[in-house]
């Protein structure tokens, strides 16, 4: 799974784009947590698959990370159909809710580093 492109609909590129230039206020406090490899993987910002675009991936692992906004309350079928597409395609998920991002950052990036830790010891076996 490490490394491998998943295809998407060329119309979410500029979506994609646009999303990146209007992020919420806990997708940039993540960002500056994970970026430049922090977490000793490289993560990108609204990445695109399928019909989707998720906030952050990490292609080496196959790792995406989603923050759930208030906006994600009415979502949860759309959300949990999204994530079963991408987990056949081997995505792994970790969700975090927007208040999390805000309030227990530590808490937030210490399950990431621990993801990331799991994910990266599967793919050396």
């Amino acid at each position: 799974m490490p490394n491998k492109i998943i295809p998407y609909k060329p119309e979410l590129r500029e979506l994609a784009r646009s999303l990146r230039k209007n992020s919420t206020l806990s997708e940039v406090i993540l960002w500056q947590n994970i970026r430049k490899r922090a977490l000793g993987v490289q993560f990108h910002r609204q990445v695109p698959m399928l019909d989707y675009i998720v906030d952050f991936y990490c292609h080496e692992i196959g790792l995406a990370i989603e923050i759930d906004g208030s906006s994600h309350d009415h979502k949860f079928l759309y959300d949990a159909r999204r994530q079963g597409r991408l987990e056949k395609e081997g995505v792994h998920f970790i969700r975090f809710t927007d208040e999390e991002v805000k309030k227990e950052l530590f808490s937030v990036l210490l399950a990431l580093e621990e993801k990331v830790r799991e994910l990266l010891e599967e793919n050396q076996e």
